[in-house]
């Protein structure tokens, strides 16, 4: 679609009421949003670091007074749970306020050498494309502004044409907190048009993108044709690995949410739970009652634990997972009426090549399946191109160990389902991604290494 200001419904997916109209831009658009980044870049690269800071520090304290406001428009567009909502938008100032720390510590080297002095400066890129998935618009995008912004780069953010809402709404805030004119803009639009125009665009100088495996490789299929860097955090299909010397009761209690948690609609969704054989009945009859007591309803009730997909496409694309040679051990509930519902569904028997076993479903269905031993555990849990997260259930710490570091996946967790933590590295091995967010070293990802020698001897 070529043409400029398409207007695009944006609608509220546990009502199914549009909420806003969006104008989704076109080439030309997104040609001068670049134009004005470029523009931008060479102003802001200058500001000095700690001015920079206070400006980043500035922007985390405008998120802080709106979260309940971010996380309203987060349960309209996106139909998070008001819960899930707040510690998104928290998560956002904390990033933010996370990296504001940056532009002071961005040291380089000195290398010694002979006949002078050899040191390195971390130099930023340039402009920065950042296309934001509708999954969880509003961390990720903070997760790869912050960071470009602290290192001096320029930032444009594509968001998802299905959840738009928070990240216009942080641009709003940048410019109040007194980010200078086209340091971070949001330009709604298309993928095949605004995202393809980072990935073609010469003064596009880097593309962070979240989002499938497929599209993720076209972006750096693309990129490659420039030689642009890319940062990519693509799909998952995680093990959630229960041995039988596991706590169970916290094991069994704790797995509906980590498959369901946004209505599956998580990368890092543990959405293959792997039950040690002699385990498996009791580990299944405590998981049932679990699952069936997940709340599902209003994302805005407090009490809610799960709400709805983001639209009726892709609650029919979860659906086809579901078909009727698949065995249903156990489903959850599900409002009936207006929404895009789907309940908490768990697979069990089901065969290790069967696609929802094997396919990144995005969406509340689990498959249960008993392994015999820990090198079964590690074949099963690898047996996928996918290596993004997972979670270890063991009272041995050996074997916590051992499994941890044999399970081929970016970030795993003992005892546990928590995969994000702003302060460490986020990322995937496999077809789940390339590069790393968060962290410390999510900086060096936005910028080059210059070396420069000076001579010394006469």
């Amino acid at each position: 679609m070529s043409q400029e200001h398409d207007p695009y419904q944006v609608v509220n997916p546990a009502t199914e009421e549009v909420i806003a109209t969006v104008d989704l831009a076109g080439p030309a658009a997104a040609d001068a949003a670049i134009a004005r980044a470029r523009r931008a870049f060479e102003s802001w690269r200058n500001v000095a670091p700690g001015d920079r800071a206070r400006l980043l520090r500035r922007f985390a304290a405008e998120v802080d007074a709106e979260r309940e406001s971010l996380a309203a428009l987060e349960v309209a567009n996106a139909g998070h749970t008001i819960g899930n909502a707040r510690w998104e938008a928290g998560n956002a100032r904390d990033v933010i306020e996370y990296y504001a720390g940056a532009p002071e510590r961005l040291f380089g080297r000195q290398i010694p050498v002979a006949g002078g002095l050899d040191v390195t400066f971390q130099e930023p890129l340039g402009v920065v494309g950042v296309i934001v998935p509708w999954n969880f618009p509003l961390p990720i995008a903070a997760w790869a502004l912050a960071p470009a912004l602290a290192a001096g780069n320029t930032v444009i953010v594509k968001p998802a044409e299905l959840t738009p809402l928070t990240a216009l709404r942080l641009a709003e805030l940048a410019l109040r907190a007194g980010l200078p004119e086209g340091v971070l803009q949001v330009l709604p639009g298309r993928g095949p048009v605004v995202g393809q125009r980072f990935v073609t665009h010469p003064d596009v100088r880097k593309v962070v993108f979240t989002g499938s495996t497929a599209v993720g490789r076209s972006v750096m299929a693309g990129c490659a044709a420039r030689v642009k860097p890319v940062t990519l955090e693509l799909g998952g299909k995680s093990a959630n690995i229960v041995f039988a010397d596991a706590d169970l009761e916290k094991a069994a209690a704790t797995a509906p949410y980590a498959v369901f948690d946004n209505a599956g609609q998580d990368c890092c969704a543990r959405s293959r739970i792997l039950v040690e054989a002699s385990a498996y009945d009791e580990f299944m009859d405590r998981f049932e009652r679990a699952v069936r007591g997940v709340r599902v309803g209003d994302p805005a009730d407090e009490k809610t634990e799960m709400g709805p997909l983001i639209s009726a496409a892709h609650r029919a694309r979860v659906a086809s997972y579901v078909d009727g040679d698949t065995e249903v051990a156990f489903r959850g509930g599900a409002p009936e009426g207006p929404g895009f519902w789907y309940p908490p569904t768990v697979l069990a028997p089901i065969a290790p090549d069967h696609r929802a076993f094997t396919e990144e479903v995005f969406g509340p269905v689990v498959t249960v399946v008993p392994f015999r031993g820990e090198s079964d555990a590690v074949r099963i849990a690898n047996a996928t191109e996918y290596g993004l997260s997972g979670s270890i259930w063991t009272r041995d710490v050996g074997r916590a160990l051992r499994v941890a570091r044999a399970v081929e996946a970016g970030n795993l967790s003992v005892n546990s389902h928590s995969s994000v933590r702003y302060w460490t590295p986020f990322g995937g091995y496999k077809q789940s991604g390339l590069g790393r967010e968060l962290g410390p070293d999510a900086l060096h990802a936005f910028t080059e290494t210059k070396n420069v020698f000076i001579a010394t001897e006469e």
